[in-house]
């Protein structure tokens, strides 16, 4: 059986990441972008991440340009605008497309195994949100409308048992 530990992908920053090291952790997948409505989810994804990172929880961000060519920058750009106007210390990826033919490799997996409503596979906007739990199996997933701290509850659940 696959799970969302069988992938890598390399941070902002150029460095791979393989999600195996996650192993044992609940992870919080997100499409992000920098110049969308919903840009103002970073501050409350920072809040999960400041509230649940010791407890076991690894908020991903994964810049996409797929929807309103709404994330132009470069790695680099994007990495500063987040930390300076959100000041986000989660993980940040390097951007990647999430639908279509280039699509990354987890978030074709996590498309799948997480279906939208009526079972749509596509991610339809940015800030669709994927819970994963400690063993590697997506459990949800969250619309663009869903702010993060509507997620507690779920990423509460989610977490490993201490």
């Amino acid at each position: 059986m696959t799970t969302a530990f069988d992938f890598e992908a390399l941070t902002i920053d150029g460095k791979p990441l393989a999600l195996r090291d996650l192993s044992g952790k609940a992870l919080l997948v997100v499409n992000t972008a920098s110049a969308c409505g919903f840009t103002p989810q970073f501050a409350g994804l920072e809040a999960l991440h400041q509230k649940f990172a010791s407890r076991g929880l690894v908020v991903l961000g994964f810049p996409c340009n797929q929807f309103g060519a709404q994330d132009k920058g470069s790695n680099d750009e994007i990495a500063a605008f987040c930390q300076k106007n959100y000041g986000v210390s989660f993980t940040m990826m390097a951007k990647v497309d999430v639908n279509g033919t280039q699509a990354h490799p987890l978030f074709q997996w996590l498309t799948k195994e997480a279906p939208g409503i009526l079972g749509t596979q596509a991610v339809k906007w940015n800030f669709t949100k994927f819970l994963v739990g400690p063993d590697g199996v997506a459990r949800k997933r969250y619309a663009p409308t869903d702010t993060p701290a509507s997620l507690d509850g779920d990423i509460e659940a989610a977490l490993p048992a201490v």
